[in-house]
């Protein structure tokens, strides 16, 4: 469990820093490129980014369980035969579509608004082919449990766009220029991180091997439903944006109010919302190669262990938001955003963080159990109710409806998600117990830290408030939760010592 602990760390700690880089990057282009030259990009990409999706979404997390699963039996040759295969499949995938994107351009013209979009894409194709051979080698370095490797990797390909865009965009230049340069960057950056991650493949002794038909098939049927998920994914958020805004409006808000609505609710509350699932994401990171192995080597009190402290931790990580959102959402919307609604919105959607983590981490357990398809049935049924839920709450909850759509989705995939787990392993974990304690922890957590709020901002600065606030008021949930038996603080406090005693040690021993 340690070793998973640290790997998870290293994962949050790279996402951290990529996602940091990437949020510098968007602020430079905003300031130098300015809103023309963004926008051309970003409609452009879109469209790129959904091409991608086919690639790097499920073939990547596929190579990952195979990789690990004939390295537990080490059969080297059969791997690198299969690797073979994916890197024939993934580089045939991009080749057509990028022939679909250059056969059809009069329907690719017509998504766009503005032709020089078009052009835009054109320059992002090769990003294409690159990334479909970087995420064959990725996926593999995935498998082995080369977590460095992997954070390198996507952290560099961040560096090298923001470092070749700095290079190719300048105020002096016109908007279709800028929006040239950072595509071009983009491509830039994915072929020398395909580069990297090829010479990491080879240096950690991987290797390729004559290809065999037979692996094609089981390839092409396992990755399908996630791909089909991610993509279908994607196209979430462009119809949210459509049927949102129409139901506002169908209530007697004004377009531009209705628009004003959407974009606070979705560009402000939603990736605040977001932002445990970065921790657990990196868990989830961690889980494929983790739980594949197992799997391989029939090791079903290893999985059982996985399964529930995955769980129980996500709970936990997800738990610890909540006092935050709930207790002081206005204030933080306020601080990062001089706008209170969205931080109203934050309140209500402090809830969310709960069925929005246990989703995650049970997709993830699932496909790396090989559950791929049925958690692609739940995924839709989920999806199905929420935009069901969009289209009738508008009426009664107005722009909160998104929020309550969501949190209904979650809430239905984690039912179903997590019954389709024990079923499928006969694994017995409790999680309606520990869910209903957390809930209840939370309510005096959250008053705690919204009168903690209230109080130091008569002394202090909004920023400091909120610092004072949030730790003590996260403090005393995790203080409660530990009386509760939800936190063993003795565990935590004792891998805390360890660690501590451990880089002791060592450092004593290079002074020796």
């Amino acid at each position: 469990m340690k070793s998973l602990f640290r790997t998870v760390a290293l994962i949050t700690v790279f996402s951290f820093l990529t996602r940091v880089s990437g949020f510098i990057f968007r602020i430079i282009l905003s300031r130098v490129v300015g809103a023309e030259g963004v926008g051309l990009y970003q409609v452009a990409s879109s469209v790129f980014f959904v091409l991608l999706t086919v690639i790097s979404s499920g073939i990547p997390l596929i190579i990952s369980r195979k990789s690990a699963s004939f390295s537990v039996k080490k059969e080297k040759k059969k791997q690198g035969s299969y690797l073979s295969v994916a890197l024939i499949y993934t580089l045939a995938l991009s080749l057509i579509l990028v022939c679909v994107v250059l056969l059809f351009k009069g329907l690719f013209s017509k998504i766009f608004t503005d032709q020089r979009c078009y052009e835009l894409l054109l320059v992002l194709l090769p990003s294409l082919v690159f990334s479909s051979v970087y995420c064959v080698f990725r996926g593999s370095l995935w498998g082995q449990g080369n977590y460095f490797a992997l954070c390198v990797s996507e952290f560099y390909e961040q560096v090298v766009h923001i470092i070749a865009g700095v290079f190719l965009i300048g105020s002096s230049l016109s908007a279709i220029e800028n929006a040239f340069g950072i595509s071009l960057s983009m491509s830039i950056a994915c072929f020398l991180s395909m580069i990297l991650v090829v010479l990491l493949f080879f240096y950690y002794g991987g290797s390729l091997s004559k290809p065999k038909k037979e692996y094609l098939k089981p390839l092409v049927k396992q990755s399908t439903p996630i791909t089909v998920m991610r993509v279908v994914g994607s196209f979430l958020q462009p119809l949210i944006a459509l049927i949102i805004p129409a139901r506002l409006i169908s209530i007697g808000y004004t377009s531009s109010q209705a628009l004003s609505l959407y974009g606070i609710a979705v560009g402000m509350t939603l990736p605040l919302i977001y932002v445990p699932t970065t921790i657990i994401g990196s868990l989830s990171t961690a889980l494929v190669p983790d739980i594949s192995k197992a799997v391989a080597q029939n090791d079903k009190s290893h999985i059982e262990k996985r399964i529930t402290t995955s769980i129980y931790f996500t709970l936990i990580i997800s738990s610890l938001f909540v006092p935050l959102y709930l207790g002081a959402g206005e204030q933080i919307g306020l601080f990062l955003y001089d706008n209170i609604l969205s931080g109203t919105l934050l309140q209500s959607a402090s809830w969310v963080l709960l069925p929005l983590g246990l989703t995650n981490i049970s997709s993830a357990l699932l496909n790396s159990l090989g559950y791929e398809n049925r958690s692609f049935v739940n995924f839709f049924v989920g999806a199905v109710a929420m935009f069901l839920a969009l289209w009738i709450l508008p009426t009664f909850v107005g722009v909160n409806s998104i929020i309550w759509a969501m949190g209904i989705n979650y809430c239905i995939t984690a039912i179903l998600n997590l019954w389709l787990l024990k079923r499928k392993t006969k694994v017995s974990f409790k999680v309606a117990y520990p869910l209903i304690k957390i809930i209840l922890l939370t309510i005096p957590s959250s008053a705690l830290t919204a009168f903690v709020v209230s109080l130091s901002s008569y002394a202090f600065p909004l920023f400091i408030s909120l610092g004072i606030g949030g730790a003590i008021g996260v403090g005393s949930y995790v203080l409660l939760a530990s009386v509760a038996g939800i936190i063993d603080l003795k565990v935590v406090l004792s891998f805390v010592k360890a660690k501590f005693n451990f880089k002791r040690a060592k450092k004593a021993k290079q002074s020796a």
